[in-house]
């Protein structure tokens, strides 16, 4: 699809394991697809993360930036950006 870019995908592949106990993706091409797959949203900051999980019914309202960073589902992208991957 092209959606995400491949610093996006590499910062997945490498961290997957803050989310998941074994590895979802061996290798680039498995990563953009399991993104792809799960519907993975790209925000630009932390105040689209949380508007994105509180859309998706998280209760994130009393989490401060901090720890709204520190969910298992959000990776912070070296760009400034942040993707989500509701796994």
């Amino acid at each position: 699809m092209g959606e995400y870019t491949e610093e996006c995908i590499n910062t997945f592949l490498m961290n997957q394991g803050q989310l998941f106990d074994e590895p979802v993706a061996e290798n680039y091409d498995e990563a953009e697809a399991f993104l792809e797959d799960c519907f993975a949203v790209v925000a630009d900051n932390l105040d689209d993360v949380r508007a994105y999980m509180e859309e998706e019914g998280m209760d994130v309202e009393e989490m401060s930036d901090a720890e709204l960073e520190e969910q298992s589902e959000v990776f912070a992208l070296p760009d400034g950006q942040y993707l989500i991957v509701m796994g």
